[in-house]
């Protein structure tokens, strides 16, 4: 994130419920007006005494409907899944999409002190003890942590160090501020849970920025998008963490306007796969869903190729991509499609609904980067890697198959077909596996068929027969659903209603479109 909003940010920003005030941009009259509409009608948010909220971003349809984000404080304090979005017709009507079920009431004076919770944090658990060097690096900080059933006052505690498979870890644990057991832990460094790539794009095109008599692999056109060389380094815990002081690596350079051989001999070829997969991931954003960029604003981030030694991985911090080597021997580069448009898509999920990174809300997380991947392959209409619901085959040197697929999502071993109720137990890689289903089955239907050259066949928890409604379709609702409907806390019941109520935005109540939606959601058990 370019500009983070840190927790004590949001509280200082608040105003409280008597006396409420936008605190978006200057000259943002939508925004006043959803406060406004939040001080006059506060059981539209489940409003109490004590809470505050801070407008974040608005979205104006063209019958001038306002979608305005806000997040809630309570008595001074960041509410962690307490985040709306405030919808406003011409005509006066107002709803609001929110997770939180009923107003707060609960006592803010904490019985654990912050160090006691420092401790609880980094105590050993399969969690920690997945991760090495982890140790306290940042303050920490009381919020309401409202993403469970009932909302607890809780320490936020922000730990560094490194996962097993060499990813740089930030994880923050909240730490119940009554009894010093760990609630729940959130990983903030976002991943692909898998395995390189090596380079099969072939040859594309690149808009380059002349430096003197050198050319950079750098996008003027696309907010700047730019990038670098990491030469196998990696980042320091500071950076972890607060993002500053990390590896920028050196941006490509040529005294030609050609990269790369396309071949991993040539340093240059990785990072021609990443700038090119940022280029096409744009592009779909922006032609296909109107979003100019990660963060909306036409600003580009920048990618980091060649992290680390045989680091088979890749990942997005808050503010850019980063993608290991793989291997060489199972797993190339992590610079394919599907991969390049998965991270940058944790980026417009983490500026738009900034779906929590854990239960079900992660799994959705997760879910929409493998569509968004998925439709950035397809929109490419690259003959050297065609569109398919394979998640990660190009990287996959040995079997081709990736680690992943979108049609029968527990050909893994691990990501289930069908909802239950320990879905939100499951690690966010194999929740999303309810999601993939659900928007493959929206997509192309159940049964058998072959797409991009692959087999693919999809089967239903509930013995049914769904006919799809194109991928274009499907993902313009689940875009919708998740830029106007969805908040930090979304479950995947709520995730039902979000892609209804975008479908009949779309294409109207009662269409094929909605009412295939809710078939969809049948079909993998969420009901």
């Amino acid at each position: 994130m370019r500009t983070p909003t840190t927790l004590a940010a949001l509280a200082a920003a608040a105003v409280g419920l008597a006396g409420l005030a936008a605190t978006g941009p200057a000259g943002a009259a939508s925004a006043d007006d959803a406060i406004a509409a939040l001080t006059q009608h506060p059981g539209i948010a489940r409003a109490a005494t004590g809470q505050g909220f801070v407008e974040r971003s608005t979205l104006v349809d063209a019958d001038g409907t306002t979608h305005t984000r806000v997040d809630r404080t309570f008595r001074g304090l960041p509410v962690i899944g307490g985040d709306l979005v405030v919808h406003q017709s011409p005509d006066g009507a107002l709803d609001a999409s929110q997770t939180l079920a009923a107003p707060l009431s609960l006592a803010t004076k904490p019985a654990v002190t912050a160090a006691k919770a420092g401790t609880s944090a980094l105590a050993p658990s399969k969690i920690t003890n997945a991760i090495t060097g982890d140790r306290e690096v940042s303050g920490k900080t009381l919020v309401v942590d409202a993403t469970g059933a009932t909302p607890r006052l809780a320490w936020q505690v922000v730990t560094g160090g490194m996962q097993a498979d060499g990813t740089p870890s930030r994880l923050a644990s909240y730490v119940d501020a009554r009894t010093g057991q760990v609630l729940r832990t959130e990983q903030e460094i976002v991943n692909v849970d898998g395995q390189g790539q090596s380079l099969y794009s072939g040859t594309v095109p690149l808009q380059l920025t002349q430096s003197g008599a050198a050319y950079q692999l750098k996008d003027s056109t696309r907010g700047g998008t730019y990038t670098t060389d990491l030469a196998n380094k990696t980042d320091s815990l500071f950076c972890q963490i607060f993002q500053v002081g990390c590896q920028a690596g050196t941006t490509f350079s040529s005294p030609d306007t050609s990269f790369g051989s396309g071949t991993n001999a040539n340093r240059e070829s990785a990072g021609v796969d990443a700038q090119y997969g940022t280029n096409v991931t744009w592009d779909y954003y922006k032609f296909v869903h109107g979003r100019n960029g990660i963060f909306g604003d036409g600003t580009g981030s920048f990618n980091r190729v060649h992290y680390g030694q045989n680091y088979v991985n890749a990942f997005w911090d808050g503010s850019k991509m980063t993608y290991g080597d793989g291997d060489g021997v199972n797993f190339g580069p992590l610079v394919s499609l599907d991969v390049t448009g998965h991270e940058m898509s944790h980026g417009v999920t983490e500026n738009t609904a900034g779906l929590t990174y854990s239960g079900e809300s992660g799994g959705l997380n997760e879910a929409t980067s493998d569509i968004f991947g998925t439709m950035v392959e397809f929109s490419a209409a690259n003959t050297n890697d065609p569109g398919d619901y394979l998640i990660g085959e190009e990287f996959d040197l040995k079997n081709h198959v990736g680690f992943r697929r979108m049609d029968n999502p527990i050909a893994d071993g691990s990501s289930p077909n069908c909802w239950s109720t320990g879905t939100k137990d499951l690690d966010v890689h194999y929740s999303s596996g309810v999601g993939n289903h659900f928007f493959y089955l929206l997509a192309e239907g159940s049964g058998a068929k072959t797409i991009g050259g692959v087999a693919h066949s999809s089967p239903t928890c509930d013995g049914s027969t769904v006919a799809g409604i194109g991928s274009d379709a499907a993902a313009k609702i689940w875009f919708r659903a998740l830029s106007v409907y969805m908040t930090s806390g979304t479950t995947y019941a709520q995730a039902r209603t979000a892609t209804l109520n975008a479908a009949r935005d779309l294409y109207g109540a009662g269409s094929t479109q909605q009412n295939t939606v809710a078939a969809a959601w049948s079909a993998v058990s969420v009901n």
